[in-house]
């Protein structure tokens, strides 16, 4: 987090506006290691002296409490959801089907221990945390590099049943953070919700200001990625079958939301229009002539364009990915209708089979 920090600070630092009259806020939760993960990325940013550019607001976790960076403790279906041992299915059958031999093996050789496909998953988990925190682990060499390959899928289909779109609140669960990102665009603080959102800080411009460049929030893997559900990233919602990976896989765990993960939203003002496909002539010019000054949007994913017109037909097909501003904000305008808040997190439906789920709201009969 720190040399992400660092990073961004070589692509974004020079917005940062140092006569705000007051300290840039940056959010976070109470949990340990969001708080540690924002204030190492503070320190990259800024320098171990960070606490004198910003301030880090450190947001309640926990049942009760309405977050918009984990939308899941504030929503009782999506809690309820998240308890049905249902959602795990498919990562659970996937992790027999190709862990079956490994299995056999390792049980071979561990005595008179009854070792399982879930042990054996637990052991690649374990060589990829104590590879993250120590820099080595002795369990990566059980297993080969298609069995990782293997392993990383089974926590595709985990995330996708949890917080994306093949989960009956997957858009429920990261509206709150959408509606705010569209005060923040649209230059005022919330002034009614229909969602999760904390109205006692997102109704006050000390804790929610409307007067930064930049603006820093910290948050789980998980909730990243039901944002990102919640924003309507379709190119994502592919079914995914728990037999094996499908032929042009879209959704990669450890591409959209690995260790560190950070979703980038560049807000760009261009003095004229910008082609949709740029041209290699360094002469010709940048800019569509006899036009107004146009803003548009531009979503990263860990350093990588999230082209909107995959997404969202209401934006032309682009080469850079950007959609124009005012089009994207309309689209955005009815995510939270299309999240269904009210009705997904209080209404009277069952949990659905895995594969019923589409679009990150319950199916209606």
């Amino acid at each position: 987090m720190f040399d992400s920090g660092v990073l961004n600070y070589y692509n974004y630092g020079h917005l940062y506006n140092e006569s705000l009259g007051h300290k840039l806020v940056a959010r976070t939760t109470t949990q340990n290691r969001m708080l540690k993960s924002a204030e190492n990325f503070l320190a990259g940013f800024f320098g171990l002296d960070w606490t004198d550019k910003a301030n880090l607001l450190a947001m309640i976790e926990n049942v009760g409490f309405n977050n918009s960076l984990i939308g899941t403790y504030s929503c009782p279906n999506a809690m309820t959801v998240m308890a049905n041992t249902s959602i795990y299915e498919p990562m659970n059958q996937w992790i027999n089907i190709y862990l079956k031999n490994r299995t056999t093996t390792l049980k071979e050789l561990s005595g008179s221990y009854n070792w399982t496909a879930t042990d054996s998953h637990n052991a690649q988990a374990l060589c990829v945390y104590e590879t993250i925190s120590f820099g080595y682990s002795q369990f990566c060499q059980l297993f080969t590099y298609k069995e990782f390959e293997q392993f990383s899928y089974a926590y595709d289909l985990m995330f996708t049943a949890m917080v994306g779109f093949q989960n009956p609140a997957g858009r429920a669960q990261g509206i709150a953070w959408v509606e705010e990102f569209l005060a923040r665009v649209e230059g005022h603080v919330l002034q009614t919700t229909g969602t999760n959102a904390n109205m006692t800080l997102a109704t006050n411009p000390v804790t929610f200001p409307m007067d930064q460049n930049l603006y820093l929030d910290f948050t789980h893997d998980s909730d990243i990625f039901a944002t990102l559900t919640a924003f309507g990233f379709r190119q994502f919602a592919q079914f995914l079958p728990p037999t094996g990976p499908p032929k042009n896989q879209q959704f990669s765990t450890s591409k959209v939301v690995p260790f560190g993960g950070r979703t980038n939203i560049e807000i760009i003002r261009a003095p004229h229009k910008v082609p949709t496909k740029r041209s290699r002539n360094e002469t010709q010019s940048v800019y569509v002539k006899d036009t107004k000054d146009t803003y548009y949007v531009h979503f990263l994913q860990n350093q990588r364009t999230l082209p909107l017109h995959a997404s969202f037909p209401e934006c032309e097909y682009r080469d850079d990915g950007w959609c124009e501003l005012d089009t994207f904000m309309k689209v955005q305008r009815k995510s939270l209708q299309r999240s269904q808040f009210e009705y997904v997190c209080f209404g009277n439906w069952s949990t659905p089979a895995y594969g019923d789920v589409t679009d990150g709201v319950p199916p209606r009969s």
